[in-house]
């Protein structure tokens, strides 16, 4: 492997991450991007439809495959390295078909998943069994199962949500506009929520960062995988990061590509993933040896990363 291993996190190599290789060859705004649990593997989804897989060990592009009549915009991936879950941008009022269960294998829609009349703009898969959730313009969130086409739960809610499992995919949270986020045993959601807090106004909040804005966009944040640092882009085209425990920033970086509207850490390595309208893979820049091989990795003809330009 030539990425580095996560190991323990500190304060040092935290500060020390600079990007390692871009990827430049897209076609306007990338919506969403999704790292593999278990494999070395990267997806995208990107305003020109594609959906695109990298390998993050060697900082290459696999495969691009394009969704012309449906569009892409939230991915994630199933529990297989080669199959995601994406979902539509177009003809969603008329059709329904707003999630599709695609092999980037064969590039094949193994299953069709219909229901949500608006954008998802949030969609996340269970750690432990076939079963994913999708929240929507539409004030609903949706249990589904890859397995079955029917959607097996709805929610009904206020606002924008947003879902996410906890890491043994035994409660799953929604946060809605307002701050008011629900967390749901999610063997038994049906029962409501078990608890329910505001973020900016409870004693169950620990700290509260402050970012500059950006209008009209929605800026992600990202937990290092071991939980002690949080990682936020900015309206003002930077990227911040904390300590969980001391409640301190730890370091601000310039993204070098604006607004980073898509932020994620890998769940098992030293390294971030960056998007705009351009793709950055962030590393500890103390390896010397990794940013040689990130700068000299070929990838798919057109595609390869590319030096940045200061």
């Amino acid at each position: 492997m030539m990425t580095a291993s996560l190991e323990e996190l500190d304060d040092d190599t935290v500060r020390s991450m600079s990007i390692g290789a871009v990827f430049s060859d897209f076609g306007g705004k990338i919506y969403s991007l999704d790292f593999h649990r278990k494999d070395d593997l990267l997806v995208t989804a990107s305003e020109d439809d594609s959906v695109r897989l990298y390998d993050i060990a060697n900082a290459k592009l696999l495969k691009t495959t394009y969704h012309k009549k449906h569009g892409t915009d939230r991915i994630c991936f199933t529990h297989h390295p080669s199959s995601v879950i994406c979902s539509s941008r177009y003809n969603l009022e008329s059709s329904g078909e707003s999630l599709r269960y695609l092999s980037m294998y064969d590039n094949r829609y193994l299953r069709y998943f219909k229901g949500h009349k608006q954008r998802v703009v949030s969609l996340c898969m269970s750690p432990i069994n076939d079963s994913f959730m999708s929240g929507s313009l539409d004030h609903s969130v949706r249990i589904w199962d890859l397995r079955v086409n029917a959607c097996q739960g709805i929610l009904r809610l206020r606002g924008r949500p947003a879902v996410a499992y906890d890491q043994q995919g035994l409660v799953f949270a929604v946060a809605m506009e307002g701050g008011a986020i629900k967390l749901f045993d999610s063997r038994s959601y049906d029962k409501g929520p078990f608890d329910t807090f505001l973020v900016g106004g409870d004693t169950a909040e620990r700290y509260g960062f402050s970012l500059e804005p950006s209008p009209g966009t929605t800026i992600e944040a990202t937990f290092t995988p071991d939980g002690k640092y949080v990682v936020a882009g900015s309206g003002s085209g930077t990227m911040h990061a904390w300590s969980v425990e001391m409640k301190n920033e730890v370091a601000c970086w310039s993204s070098h590509i604006g607004v980073p509207w898509c932020l994620k850490w890998a769940p098992r390595r030293a390294m971030l993933a960056a998007a705009s309208t351009v793709l950055t893979f962030w590393i500890p820049n103390n390896d010397s040896k990794l940013k040689t091989e990130y700068g000299g990795t070929d990838a798919e003809a057109g595609a390869q990363p590319q030096p940045l330009l200061h």
